[in-house]
């Protein structure tokens, strides 16, 4: 039996990708006993056991973004972070991580207890945690091409999928015009009539959410349908007959397919996603961070799939005067997705068990 421990949380991004992994390892090794290590501070704290796996907490360690107080306190919390991760990966045959928070502690853990590990990366601009853990370990795997620095040479393998999404994408293959057309049917939307998705990542966006509240008469004079997910922690807007809105989608596949139009973020899964079952996006990267978000749409764009525009420039005046245009661009658009990611999480594992083996 091999222990596998996976480090991934903080946001949706690093943990969908965790799980899908998590998930074909477990089908490939059923006798496996597979434990995430996350914080209280992360979505991990309910995703993780919702899929089905074991968690362990670890203390969070969080890198202040300018020079402050904190930062004094920062060492202590660090080898805090590593004295945890070392006794829940004491014992442990192989260690994954996938960025954010949890990460760095544990690849500095798995690296003075001589246990292998690999490294998976999302995002097109790598994150530091990513960076640091590359430094002590050839097994490493990134989801868009990295020029330079620790994971140069990493093994480029797309991004892991939800099921879900995955499925989609192998159903839809046959006949792409009648899949998106019969997932409007499933969402109860006309399917001679535009549909435009709106949502901003797993906990919803209020800046995104802002503007869109601003432009219902503009979007109802349009001729539009609109679904908008606001997020599970905001407040619910009323409902009418060309907009329907919802703190939370389960079905995100089905929507993808429905969308003639999405309006969303740029994360790392979104933007997956999106290249796998999406038309056509309008990505409104998230403002801080270290510019990945702007980065991670690259190759939609390059497809004529998507376009970027900064928050700042995102407002109601600006959707009333654009969005005819992007329907339009969605029409000349592919109809079908792409395929680069559905073979990433047959790669990822495929290269835990290249570590396994010592790199034989």
């Amino acid at each position: 039996m091999k222990r596998i421990i996976v480090a991934g949380g903080g946001t949706a991004g690093h943990i969908e990708p965790a799980l899908a992994i998590a998930r074909r390892w477990q089908l490939a090794h059923p006798d496996s006993q597979i434990t995430f290590l996350g914080t209280k501070a992360g979505l991990e704290i309910t995703l993780v056991p919702a899929g089905g796996f074991a968690l362990t907490l670890i203390p969070k360690v969080s890198v202040p973004r300018r020079i402050s107080p904190q930062l004094l306190l920062l060492p202590f919390s660090l080898l805090r972070a590593i004295s945890q991760s070392m006794k829940a990966i004491k014992g442990a045959d192989l260690v994954i991580g996938f960025g954010g928070y949890v990460s760095a502690p544990a690849y500095l853990a798995a690296a003075l207890t001589r246990t292998p590990f690999v490294i998976h990366e999302a995002n097109a601009r790598p994150g530091l945690a990513n960076r640091l853990g590359a430094l002590f370990t050839r097994y490493t795997a990134v989801a868009h091409p990295v020029m330079g620095g620790s994971l140069k040479k990493s093994l480029l393998t797309g991004l892991p999928l939800k099921g879900n999404i995955a499925s989609a994408h192998e159903s839809a293959q046959n006949d792409w015009r009648s899949a998106r057309l019969a997932a409007k049917r499933a969402l109860g939307f006309d399917e001679q009539v535009p549909l435009v998705f709106i949502f901003g990542g797993s906990q919803g966006s209020v800046a995104i959410n802002e503007v869109i509240a601003r432009s219902q008469q503009a979007l109802a004079s349009q001729g539009v349908n609109i679904l908008h997910g606001v997020g599970a922690r905001s407040a619910l807007p009323e409902s009418h007959d060309s907009y329907r809105a919802v703190n939370y989608i389960s079905d995100m596949a089905t929507a993808y397919l429905a969308a003639d139009l999405i309006i969303a973020r740029s994360g790392a899964v979104t933007c997956a996603e999106v290249n796998t079952l999406g038309r056509y996006a309008l990505f409104i990267p998230l403002p801080i961070g270290n510019g990945e978000q702007n980065l991670n749409a690259a190759s939609l764009i390059s497809q004529g799939r998507a376009e970027i525009l900064p928050q700042a420039q995102f407002t109601a005046e600006w959707i009333a005067a654009n969005l005819s245009r992007l329907l339009a661009r969605s029409s000349a658009a592919p109809i079908s997705g792409s395929t680069i990611d559905i073979e990433a999480t047959t790669k990822i594992v495929a290269l835990m068990e290249y570590a396994l083996s010592g790199g034989k």
